[in-house]
């Protein structure tokens, strides 16, 4: 009986290290995609990063894309996990001032490898394998949804709408505003958006 109970944790355990393991490895590939874009990030660099062997890769992903898929999951998970908490802390009819606020702020601006990925990756996403582009739109729709419900007519189609254009707006503002290099034109450019995307009926 002892011998059956220790073979069991020693299972157990070996499972347990096996999903730390796989946990770092998305972690580490949730940032780097941010970091380097999908085309820039390798396997090889990945597992480096994470203090393991190349060779251990398949033990954990089918394939590359496999691990982008899960690797831009974790990131949008985080990003709309963010804004949820934000909203959660924000008071009564300030929710989506204070997400865009944080959204078009300095400190989401320079924070490429650990901010909203679609404003990392946006523009390489039509370029990615199925299961890569059906992780990033499952996490802009929760987004969406994450915002459609901080207005007052939530549950409305104008409601989902203008969700749908706010997303589209702190998306590609922040895209322009890492895009230019005068940091004068950066900051208008996110004072603008600030000052023009609460939608109509929108709390503020």
């Amino acid at each position: 009986m002892m011998v059956i109970m220790r073979a069991k944790q020693n299972r157990s355990s070996v499972q347990e290290r096996k999903e730390a393991t796989h946990e770092r490895i998305v972690d580490v590939a949730a940032r780097a995609i941010r970091r380097s874009g999908y085309g820039g990030t390798g396997v090889a660099d990945i597992m480096k990063e994470a203090g393991l062997t190349h060779g251990g890769f398949y033990a954990h992903f089918a394939s590359r894309d496999a691990l982008l898929a899960e690797a831009g999951d974790r990131a949008g998970a985080e990003s709309v996990a963010l804004a949820a908490d934000i909203a959660a802390a924000a008071p009564a009819g300030e929710a989506l001032q204070h997400i865009m606020e944080a959204y078009l702020s300095d400190e989401h601006l320079g924070a490429i490898e650990t901010g909203c990925p679609i404003a990392a990756l946006g523009s390489e996403m039509p370029r990615q394998a199925p299961e890569v582009r059906h992780a990033a739109t499952s996490r802009i729709k929760e987004m969406i949804d994450l915002l459609a419900r901080q207005m007052p007519d939530w549950g409305e189609p104008e409601a989902h709408e203008r969700a749908m254009m706010l997303v589209c707006g702190l998306v590609g503002t922040i895209m322009i505003a890492r895009a230019v290099d005068d940091p004068k034109l950066s900051k208008a450019l996110r004072q603008a958006a600030m000052k023009r995307l609460i939608p109509v009926g929108g709390s503020t």
